[in-house]
């Protein structure tokens, strides 16, 4: 899929760190942005530097993810990329043992609810609700796709530590989901990738104290540093570019393999 203005694309998550930063790459290609995002105040910010659309959306509610697309498909068009980096984190373990009482505490169930339906059926939300919509346009020269939609699923879905259960289970359905999806989708011309990032500049990494940091870090092949937004970008523009890729999933993380804690 060539990039440029007669394309238009949907970035969940696109207010702050890799959405961001997503949502900026594809436009300085003169694809159209509209961003879904909770924040209203960086979203519209990002949304007027890129000139793009902005729409306050709760991915994990099917009625505000129907009305945000309404919205930017309103002023954009119907999208043929939709890329999902919206989603949270959150570490409890499976069951825990408190260290001044001894009591046992199973996991919250409803914290556990939470995290995958933000992540996981947010994603599988946005991503069904903007296949429907590819599916009415017209197929593109020369493979005749229609569209492609990208997840974002985390290195925490092969290699989660302890405390990420949830989030895990989380990113391991956005895993699995790429393959079947991408299946029922093949004869409609459109395609469905994963990424998988590791450690990025992100504001869940900027609030970790230098000393966690420095832990991860050590943890890294090369290069030894965390991961720019602006590098998981280029992955998404490149999987929008070389249409053969399809059904697959890319790890960006430095060759680093999370340790149990």
């Amino acid at each position: 899929m060539k990039l440029s203005s007669d394309i238009s694309a949907i970035v969940t998550g696109g207010a702050s760190g890799l959405g961001e930063a997503t949502a900026r790459g594809l436009a300085a290609k003169g694809v159209k942005v509209g961003i879904f995002d909770m924040n209203e105040e960086d979203g519209q910010r990002v949304a007027k530097e890129i000139g793009g659309v902005f729409a306050k959306v709760n991915v994990a509610d099917n009625a505000s993810v129907d009305a945000g697309f309404k919205a930017i498909r309103e002023a954009h068009g119907q999208e043929r990329i939709m890329v999902n980096c919206a989603g949270i984190g959150g570490g409890i373990k499976t069951v825990s043992r408190k260290r001044d009482t001894g009591e046992i505490v199973p996991h919250d169930v409803e914290a556990y609810i939470r995290i995958i339906n933000i992540n996981l059926i947010g994603s599988f939300l946005c991503a069904s609700k903007s296949a429907a919509g590819m599916m009415t346009l017209d197929p593109t020269e020369p493979d005749g796709e229609r569209g492609l939609v990208i997840n974002t699923a985390s290195v925490a879905a092969q290699d989660g530590q302890i405390g990420q259960v949830a989030y895990s289970s989380s990113k391991g359905g956005i895993l699995a989901m790429a393959l079947p999806m991408a299946r029922d989708l093949a004869r409609e011309g459109i395609r469905v990738n994963t990424i998988l990032p590791g450690f990025y500049e992100t504001p869940i990494y900027e609030q970790m104290k230098p000393e966690v940091k420095e832990s991860l870090k050590a943890h890294l092949q090369f290069p030894v540093r965390f991961g720019q937004p602006k590098e998981y970008a280029q992955v998404v523009e490149f999987m929008c570019e070389h249409s053969y890729i399809n059904a697959e999933y890319i790890r960006t993380d430095a060759g680093a393999r999370m340790p149990p804690r």
